[in-house]
């Protein structure tokens, strides 16, 4: 009987809603792996949509003279970071909650912070759900119902489109690579979509190789040994994780990627768009007790998000693409 009385007293419906439910959906979002150690460029209060303007110059120093001269050519070109409005309507048994949340009161929880009352309890539940989500679509993402465009899909349709302004394919020599990625294999594929980045882009100190899951598993295992030899890394063989550096540029392990994708880039390059101060964001908690004597929670989220690159000519990606 306790355990009915303590969710039956008051109702806890709540609503949070423009500015007030940003920092719920900023819980939400960013703690997706990729947004949460920043291994992209985040845009936070993108309302509708967002230009980004990229600039090219090309030959602008020349001799000194006594006139002014105009030199060299800019061109400016720009692309469109237009986050997609998406929602959760979700309803949960309360009853199915009630030990965790015990026990997180009662300090039964390896958790280091308690969520102040059974409302947070549940927006954090939801919320761990909808970073998953927004990590897959990310960069796996499409335009299917509850996702949106991920890098994977915009990168392969600029490489299946071509021309000057396209991101660039992984090479071996002169033969666009991809396939799958062992650990007998690695090491090559690694070299390859390194000697594919522009000489312009290699060594920029925000490059990165990022890499999914299967990919991360390989390099390990190479480093392990028999690819670098019996003993492998520092002669550590098995024992404990090898550095994720690959000829001095980070390895970053992105769950959301699907298998044996790798892709060079600049953070400052990849950009994750939301409007955390949007007047579309909503947070709601409905008790449904006292609405029809039912045991269920409902919880509705309302947010934006997006992705989009900068440069493609600065990009590589190893990767199945459509031709």
């Amino acid at each position: 009987m306790k355990k009915l009385q303590k969710f039956t007293e008051p109702q806890i419906t709540s609503t949070y809603a423009g500015e007030f439910a940003g920092q719920y959906i900023a819980a939400a979002l960013l703690s997706a792996r990729t947004l949460d150690n920043k291994l992209i460029t985040i845009h936070p209060n993108v309302k509708f949509k967002e230009v980004l303007q990229k600039v090219a110059v090309d030959g602008i120093v020349q001799d000194a003279s006594c006139d002014f001269v105009t030199s060299g050519s800019v061109v400016l070109s720009e692309r469109i970071l237009e986050p997609k409005e998406l929602q959760v309507n979700l309803q949960l048994c309360k009853q199915e909650f009630v030990d965790s949340w015990e026990a997180l009161q009662l300090g039964y929880s390896a958790f280091d912070s308690i969520p102040a009352n059974f409302n947070d309890f549940l927006i954090s539940y939801v919320g761990g759900k909808v970073a998953e989500a927004t990590e897959q679509s990310i960069w796996q993402g499409t335009a299917s119902n509850g996702q949106f465009l991920g890098f994977q899909t915009a990168f392969s349709a600029s490489i299946a489109a071509g021309g000057s302004t396209a991101v660039l394919a992984a090479k071996s020599g002169s033969i666009i690579i991809s396939g799958s990625v062992t650990s007998a294999n690695v090491l090559d594929k690694l070299n390859s979509v390194v000697n594919t980045i522009p000489d312009t882009v290699y060594g920029k100190e925000d490059v990165l190789l990022y890499v999914s899951t299967n990919v991360a598993k390989a390099y390990q295992q190479a480093l392990a040994g028999g690819a670098i030899g019996a003993n492998g890394w520092n002669n550590q063989m098995n024992v404990g994780e090898k550095p994720f550096n690959f000829n001095g540029i980070e390895i970053v392990l992105c769950p959301g990627m699907s298998s044996d994708k790798i892709v060079a880039a600049q953070k400052s390059n990849l950009f994750f768009g939301t409007g955390l101060l949007s007047d579309h964001n909503e947070v709601r908690v409905l008790d449904m007790a006292n609405l029809d004597g039912s045991q269920n929670y409902r919880i509705i989220m309302r947010y934006t998000a997006g992705v989009q690159f900068g440069i493609g000519q600065d990009i590589v990606y190893y990767g199945a693409y459509a031709s």
